[in-house]
């Protein structure tokens, strides 16, 4: 079973929980800073628990931008994202804009709140996509597998409609999660962009179906891809300026009626 740790915020003053929370470079004042951001959040205590580890602490998740542990807010548990203090920004206000766009369509974790150096999220319970479909077993894990497929296919392609493009799903395994009901779900909207044109079934569909080690343990699952008719679908699709349906790419694939 994964330790939990419950840290409250007085205590965060102390090491190595104050170093955590300043990675990677610790300041006083801005620790103080923080604290008084967490609370203005209604935060009351910080989680250390997950895979990650810092300082030999547990974390939910550690990035370029961004360090994810989980929290207790209001009486239950949420994600919490903290600003790294070598960011190459200095507040999380554009990916609250890009995560509260993807919520609109009921993609991506639910935004609670923020303020400049945290986002407060609804705390996902689940593992990576790779760790998932490498966990599949048993007769019915095809149909298992192609649901999640379609689930995922289809909120990439409510991201394209309202025209926000994730940025990283060609390269995506840190950015899909998977609950213990088979339900993906995209995470880390940090290099989204409303700016780019979106390519979010089609970054997918390379990653899942086309070119990553990944893929090649999907099709021994689902049965061979037909990758020529795949990538002419999905040319056309790109080429509707309104991203219409995705039911042409679903039929080359075997996964329509679902």
């Amino acid at each position: 079973m994964n330790e939990v740790v419950t840290v409250a915020l007085d205590d965060l003053r102390a090491d190595p929980y104050r170093k955590i929370l300043c990675y990677p470079k610790f300041s006083n004042g801005e620790l103080e800073r923080r604290i008084s951001e967490l609370s203005s959040l209604g935060i009351v205590a910080l989680e250390f628990r997950g895979s990650r580890t810092i300082f030999s602490v547990k974390v939910l998740g550690k990035g370029c931008v961004g360090i994810v542990v989980s929290a207790q807010r209001n009486g239950g548990r949420i994600a919490v994202k903290l600003l790294r203090t070598d960011a190459d920004r200095i507040s999380f206000d554009h990916e609250a804009s890009m995560l509260t766009l993807a919520n609109s369509v009921n993609v991506g974790p639910k935004l609670l709140d923020f303020s400049s150096r945290f986002l407060a999220m609804e705390c996902l319970e689940g593992i990576l996509l790779p760790q998932w479909v490498a966990g599949l077993a048993g007769r019915g894990r095809k149909l298992r597998l192609k649901r999640g497929l379609v689930e995922l296919l289809e909120k990439c392609h409510r991201l394209d409609r309202v025209g926000l493009d994730h940025g990283e799903l060609s390269r995506a395994p840190k950015h899909i999660m998977v609950d213990g009901l088979d339900k993906p779900e995209i995470v880390d909207f940090e290099t989204a962009s409303t700016v780019r044109r979106p390519s979010n079934v089609t970054s997918i569909c390379q990653y899942l179906l086309i070119g990553s080690d990944l893929s090649a343990k999907i099709r021994r699952i689902v049965g061979p891809v037909r990758k020529r008719a795949l990538i002419a679908a999905l040319r056309r699709y790109k080429k509707e300026e309104s991203y219409q349906t995705i039911q042409p790419i679903l039929r080359v694939l075997g996964f329509e009626n679902l």
